[in-house]
């Protein structure tokens, strides 16, 4: 008797055993790397070209335009000299917008500053007593900047957990409105009257641009951290409940919902801005790997995994597209079928977003360096010993370098590096 009880213990183990490998294997199926297909895929999404010459604004949003691809034709190229300095006095995570000659920008301790695109000199200043991970944006002689909570930055309960949207006239700073909404580390997005900006309490809204009035809001089921992507009337937000929305952006409807791929533990969360390119929406997860979605349907059209979280923000340019990784590398992966054209190690954790200038794709590592390489090749092409986030923005003259706390004014020097 004694022996028919251990045997049947020993089968009921192996099925068990069976039970739990089959299990590990269905979900080791379901989220192995997809790979796309370049049938029904245009090449119609190009760099855009730098605004007019009379243009006041100049970098207008986090990403350059509403689609986010974070490619622009201005003809500024490595190598570069030091023109400037601006000390920021704590960490600049995110780059500032550029316009009416200055530049904007909020830093981690919530210091919104304006100043001189020229010189570097300030023009204002406005102490916001927040916490900032976020860029401002800017449209209509106004400047748009979302806040976190009171310091601690990171803090998640007790007093002072809400945030806030502020226009500023960008003249002398002055306020024009201010939103309550959660903590909001989201860069805003302004288009067709509206400001859109998303919070930890999950929520995406969008905010009258004249009054900032909460024009509608939608709720995801987690945090909402990364900035929306904008194409024709359609939003697409990334939330920490591992989905991707696309949203009305009139009336803020659900189109569709899409997901990062099931993985034995938790699903992959989105941080990352999505971008908007070739009808496809390209954006990068804390489960390591980078996404193309259907613009228009939601479908996964491919992914690829890297060896490390995704936070940054996918740029997009000539069929490439780029993100980095905590597991040191930027990659350049076809827009199409998501295969890795080429990969590049940096110093250290990939965090923050790449920037395509004229052909030259720039990143920064979490270790202080600012790259610049080839964006057709790979080819390393010029470096900066410091950064640390999103590396650069430009205008039509000079090459601003966003450090650890600084922000450096650089122009090209007579010597032009070949692609």
């Amino acid at each position: 008797m004694r022996r028919r009880v251990l045997l049947a213990l020993a089968v009921l183990a192996l099925i068990v055993a069976g039970l739990a490998a089959g299990y590990v294997l269905w979900k080791e199926h379901q989220a192995r790397d997809i790979h796309g297909s370049s049938t029904e895929f245009t090449l119609t999404t190009t760099a855009a070209p730098p605004p007019k010459p009379k243009a006041k604004i100049v970098w207008p949003v986090y990403g350059f335009a509403a689609d986010r691809t974070r490619a622009v034709e201005f003809p500024v190229r490595p190598p570069f000299r030091k023109l400037w300095f601006w000390g920021g006095g704590s960490l600049v995570e995110f780059p500032p917008v550029i316009g009416y000659g200055r530049l904007f920008v909020t830093t981690n301790a919530g210091h919104v500053v304006a100043f001189s695109a020229r010189t570097g000199k300030r023009a204002w200043k406005y102490l916001s007593r927040r916490c900032s991970s976020a860029s401002p944006a800017l449209a209509d002689a106004t400047v748009f900047v979302a806040l976190m909570n009171r310091p601690p930055c990171n803090a998640r309960g007790g007093h002072g957990l809400d945030g806030e949207v502020i226009a500023f006239g960008v003249g002398i700073g002055n306020v024009r409105w201010r939103t309550k909404i959660g903590p909001s580390e989201t860069s805003p997005l302004v288009a067709d009257g509206r400001v859109y900006v998303g919070d930890w309490r999950g929520y995406e809204y969008a905010l009258d641009e004249r009054t900032g009035r909460v024009r509608w809001r939608f709720h995801t089921g987690g945090a909402v951290k990364g900035g929306a992507a904008l194409a024709g009337h359609r939003l697409y937000v990334g939330s920490y409940d591992g989905h991707l929305y696309c949203l009305d952006a009139r009336t803020g409807r659900l189109i569709w919902r899409a997901s990062s791929q099931p993985r034995l533990g938790s699903s992959g969360e989105f941080y990352s801005t999505p971008a908007v390119a070739y009808g496809r929406v390209y954006v990068g997860s804390t489960d390591g790997k980078v996404y193309s979605f259907g613009a228009t349907s939601g479908e996964i059209r491919w992914s690829h995994s890297t060896g490390g979280y995704v936070y940054s923000a996918p740029a997009v340019w000539d069929g490439l597209v780029y993100a980095g990784s905590y597991d040191h590398y930027l990659y350049a992966f076809d827009a199409a079928t998501g295969d890795v054209r080429w990969r590049f190690r940096g110093n250290g954790p990939i965090s923050g977003a790449a920037t395509v200038i004229d052909g030259v794709v720039y990143f920064a590592t979490t270790t202080h360096r600012t790259y610049a390489l080839s964006a057709r090749s790979g080819r390393l092409l010029w470096s900066y010993p410091d950064g640390a986030y999103t590396p650069v923005v430009a205008d039509a003259h000079r090459l601003y370098l966003v450090g650890f706390a600084r922000i450096y004014g650089m122009e090209p020097q007579m010597k032009k590096a070949t692609r």
